[in-house]
């Protein structure tokens, strides 16, 4: 099925347009665009700036997608938007594209759920299944790992990264590293324990919740020095792959190879 256009959009010669492809009333779609199948662009939507979007997404009434960065070092150099497959972004949105300091490149996985009046800023990369609730707002440079949620009205610093299947409490201030497993919340945020509802939900099994509960209050609630103890826990015996992750992420964080810590006591 060719795309559908209304006739009140405004589609340039060079975006590319797949089978099944809808765009809805004043929308705009700059040259060099590409859109994958059966995505659909809700009214007064503008997509520019060389964007890549995949298949199956549903974008709502006034999102933007590609505009030039919020950031004074931009100067105009080609970059760029990349969408996966089966997101479903909710109206007025905002994704812009990337820089020339940040790989040019912004980019987001497959399957979230990111709703209304939030904001995607230059040179983040959001992994897949996530769901962000209203205003939930990314600086440049953030990283997001799977399966992670936030309330509505998270503010998340620049540079930080956010592990996989955390879940942020609305209202926080995200200026440090939030570990996956976690539940954080607060202005400044802090640690308050493992994701035990989203975790449950998600499927994994009693003996990992608990393993990652024991760790996540020894390393944040405890008061004790973090290297030590990781170097505990991994002198402890094996351990299951989600709490390798979670010490990976800590000694990522530690040796500066990630954002900002979290926890200051390294």
């Amino acid at each position: 099925m060719p795309a559908k256009i209304h006739p009140t959009a405004i589609v340039e010669d060079g975006a590319q347009l797949a089978d099944g492809v809808e765009i809805g009333p004043y929308a705009v779609v700059r040259a060099g665009v590409r859109i994958g199948a059966g995505t659909v662009l809700g009214p007064r939507c503008v997509v520019e700036g060389e964007a890549r979007i995949g298949r199956g997404n549903s974008f709502g009434v006034g999102v933007l997608i590609g505009l030039a960065p919020q950031d004074l070092k931009y100067h105009g150099e080609p970059s760029s938007v990349e969408i996966g497959d089966g997101n479903v972004v909710r109206e007025y949105t905002s994704i812009h594209r990337g820089t020339g300091g940040g790989g040019r490149l912004t980019k987001i996985g497959d399957g979230n759920l990111i709703m209304g009046y939030c904001h995607v800023a230059h040179d983040c990369v959001i992994g897949n299944k996530c769901v962000f609730a209203n205003l939930t707002t990314f600086g440049g440079h953030v990283v997001v790992e799977d399966a992670v949620v936030t309330g509505g009205l998270v503010g998340f610093h620049h540079f930080v990264r956010i592990g996989r299947f955390a879940m942020v409490g609305g209202c926080s201030k995200i200026s440090r590293d939030v570990p996956p497993y976690t539940l954080v919340d607060g202005n400044p945020a802090s640690v308050r324990g493992i994701n035990a509802v989203g975790l449950r939900r998600k499927g994994f099994d009693e003996e990992t919740r608990q393993a990652l509960a024991r760790a996540v209050k020894e390393l944040f609630n405890s008061g004790r020095n973090v290297s030590n103890v990781v170097r505990e826990i991994r002198a402890a015996g094996p351990v299951c792959p989600e709490l390798e992750h979670l010490l990976s992420f800590v000694e990522a964080v530690r040796d500066g190879r990630s954002g900002r810590a979290l926890d200051r006591r390294q």
